[in-house]
């Protein structure tokens, strides 16, 4: 029999997901891993699925890796691995199915996709040194650019190469 990564992907959310409702009532599928191979195919196969786009970062705690899909990204990821009949733990399909009815309410906004920061947007935040000025020379929020800065300027995020 041949691999198939939905089965693959489905077993490891079987073993160490969650599927379900948050606290605030909106779907998602997890993972917790301490494992950088399972969790960066996660966010590779699920980018495919849904078009979400994750980076993986262990967390400071415990060093483990918490991938999280919620809203539109968890039906249709949970949708695509439970398909009926498939091979999963019961309360899991159950989960997938239970949240597959949800719809965005029509006054909750949709956040923009993220704009990554790349090395050339942090020199010249660097080198222009204020946050007003790099907002409008590279078109975002003064906010992001303040926090930005402060991340180099700390430590927190490496400087850029040249």
């Amino acid at each position: 029999m041949a691999f198939s990564r939905r089965d693959y992907v489905r077993g490891v959310i079987d073993a160490d997901g969650s599927v379900g409702f948050t606290g605030q009532g909106l779907p998602f599928v997890s993972l917790t891993t301490a494992s950088t191979a399972i969790g960066a195919y996660l966010c590779h196969y699920a980018k495919k699925v849904t078009g979400a786009e994750r980076q993986i970062k262990r967390n400071t705690r415990d060093g483990i890796y918490n991938v999280l899909y919620t809203k539109e990204a968890a039906v249709q990821l949970a949708a695509h691995l439970y398909l009926p009949g498939c091979l999963a733990l019961e309360r899991k399909k159950a989960n997938a199915a239970a949240i597959q009815p949800w719809v965005r309410p029509t006054d909750m906004k949709v956040a923009p996709p993220r704009r990554r920061w790349s090395a050339a947007d942090d020199r010249e935040l660097l080198r222009l040194g204020d946050p007003a000025a790099a907002a409008v020379a590279l078109d975002r929020t003064e906010q992001s650019c303040f926090m930005r800065l402060w991340r180099l300027r700390t430590g927190q995020t490496p400087m850029p190469s040249r």
